[in-house]
């Protein structure tokens, strides 16, 4: 079962991930404000989640994929040196945060 970072060795290199990523995909986006970014532990490897606003989702992927494909090949060199593996998921977020308004 997939769970949210807690307290375990890895968690500190998990958080300078989740940094690591916000800052890139905040750099990329129009509206930084809505970029979050979510580690999920799953067995022996770390999922993060990165959230961006609907019209900023084309920015953070790309033409072709290639932002999006640099962005995992970062976290493949990262998971090489930290010896931890990392995935990298990006998901559309809505504007009013799932309340329907």
């Amino acid at each position: 079962m997939a769970d949210v970072m807690g307290n375990n060795p890895a968690s500190n290199s998990a958080t300078d991930m989740k940094m690591l990523m916000t800052e890139i995909a905040r750099a990329l986006c129009d509206e930084p404000d809505a970029v979050q970014v979510e580690a999920i532990q799953e067995g022996d490897a770390t999922l993060l989640r990165l959230r961006v606003a609907p019209n900023d989702i084309g920015k953070v992927i790309g033409k072709q994929g290639r932002t999006a494909r640099s962005l995992r090949t970062i976290l493949g060199a990262a998971s090489m040196k930290l010896q931890h593996r990392y995935g990298l998921d990006i998901v559309e977020s809505d504007h009013d945060g799932g309340r329907g308004e």
